[in-house]
């Protein structure tokens, strides 16, 4: 599997797992967005994050290992208050935005706190939603 220079992180030091968790979504094809507050991004990771549609990215773990290759379909821009159907849907909620919220506010709560952050209704979020193309063998 060619590893790319664009990368998907899932995972933090102290996240009980949950990345882990969310790398098996994708590779079991329930996940196929993901969400970031736009504040966690320097202007020019913006820039490539956007760039990225259509390309190839590797998803990763906190250890830096590669898992996969996927295919960014979309980016976008959405409000944590009213998030956008392809994402909560990506995020494997169905159309449950109100369970998009809630587990995104806990998941995050002890990495926002650290950074000085909290979630708000008007909380905008950048959105990539992918497709999964390869397996780490």
């Amino acid at each position: 599997m060619l590893v790319y220079e664009r990368k998907l992180e899932f995972g933090w030091d102290g996240d009980n797992n949950l990345g882990f968790r969310l790398i098996q979504q994708i590779l079991e094809g329930k996940k196929t967005a993901t969400c970031a507050p736009l504040f966690g991004y320097q202007k020019e990771e913006l820039t490539a994050v956007f760039a990225s549609q259509g390309e190839l990215v590797t998803v990763i773990d906190k250890e830096q290992r590669s898992w996969c290759n996927v295919r960014i379909v979309d980016v976008f821009q959405t409000s944590f208050g009213n998030p956008d159907p392809r994402l909560v849907s990506g995020e494997g909620n169905g159309d449950n935005a109100e369970q998009f919220r809630q587990d995104h506010q806990r998941d995050w709560e002890s990495w926002l706190a650290a950074e000085g952050y909290s979630l708000t209704n008007e909380t905008v979020l950048v959105a990539e939603v992918f497709e999964l193309i390869e397996v780490a063998e």
